[in-house]
Order: structure tokens, then sequence, then C-alpha cells
């Protein structure tokens, strides 16, 4: 049986991705540390990975999501702030934050954890944190270009707020090449769409 790497996850509208290819042109330059940045092409939201799975069962685990996405109706989310991970002083991943309904979303993904463990998919040990990968300092850096890359990222404003409505999460195949990461979307649950507003 073919085994699909998938995972679930909220996709980004162009103009987000467009921000988040600026914010890297922007370090790049600043930056001699050996990184590997993410393709903005390839950044998404992950709210589940679910590994290697058999192919048979895509269909069960998107009756799975669309149960989960059931009652929770369009939601708005911003890409703002930049911060890394452990500490500036050693760095290894850099990340763009995700603020705004974010309530909705730690209870969208918590929804999705629950309907997939009823399908056998352990949950996360560890609590849900909304970001973005933007990059990953490569293992051959030294300590003094981790610690001048987190100077530079400490030095870097993002606070133009990006703000997305949240309309659909989606089942992923993930194809691992040489030349990175390819994304395929396998299937989509719509989230329900806002009443409209009484006019006055």
């Amino acid at each position: 049986m073919e085994q699909v790497r998938s995972f679930i996850a909220i996709e980004l509208p162009e103009e987000i991705k467009k921000g988040l290819r600026e914010l890297q042109a922007q370090l790049k330059a600043g930056s001699r540390a050996p990184v590997k940045w993410v393709d903005p092409t390839h950044i998404h939201l992950t709210l589940k990975f679910l590994g290697n799975v058999a192919a048979d069962r895509m269909e069960e685990i998107t009756a799975a999501m669309t149960q989960a996405v059931q009652g929770t109706s369009y939601f708005s989310l911003e890409v703002r702030e930049l911060g890394v991970f452990p500490n500036p002083g050693r760095v290894q991943i850099v990340w763009v934050g995700v603020s705004g309904e974010v309530a909705k979303l730690a209870h969208l993904q918590q929804r999705i954890e629950s309907g997939l463990e009823g399908l056998g998919f352990p949950p996360e040990g560890r609590r849900f944190t909304p970001q973005l990968t933007l990059a990953r300092v490569r293992d051959q850096a030294t300590p003094d270009e981790r610690a001048r890359l987190g100077q530079l990222i400490a030095e870097t404003k993002f606070e133009a707020a990006h703000s997305f409505m949240v309309e659909a999460v989606n089942l992923m195949k993930s194809q691992l090449t040489r030349e990175g990461p390819i994304y395929t979307r396998i299937s989509s649950a719509a989230l329900d769409q806002p009443l409209p507003t009484a006019k006055a």
C-alpha cells in the first residue's frame, strides 16, 4: 500500500508569502551565517503532522477534518513579529509569529487533534504554538555567527501586520526531493461562512 507523508495545515495567501519573501531578503542582506531559508511558497501554518499514512486512509482523515471544523466560522489571523529558538545567543530556528483570533485557532486545532486521536493518531505532547518557520541555521554555523544573526533579528522590525481570513483547513501531501519538499493539497474542509451582519 502506498504511503503518503501528510499533514493538516492552513495555507497562506500570496500577499503574506510576498511579505515573508521581502523579510527574508532583508535578513539575507545583513547576515552571513550559513542558513537554510524556507521558500515562502512552501510556508504554511501546520495544525497536525501525520507522518507516513496509507493512501486509503485519506478519506477517513478528510471526514474527521470536516467534522472537526463544523461550528467554526471564518476567523482572522495576523502574521507579525520575528523571533528565534532557542534564544538570540544561540539561534537554531528563525520564525514569524501568528496573532489575531488565536483562541479560535487553538480551539480548531484541538478539535482536529481530538478527531484524529479517534483514528489512532497520538496527540502532540507539547502545547500548540502557532508560528511560521522562516529559516533553519545549518549545523556548521559557529557560535559567533549564530549570535550575530540573533542580534540582527532583534534589530529587525517586522511590525507591518499582514492579516488574512482563515476559511478552510487542508490535508496536504509532502514529497521530499533533493530540490526541497513539494506540497500538494489532497483535500479541503471549509469553515462555516459568517452570518451577514444586519444593517441598521
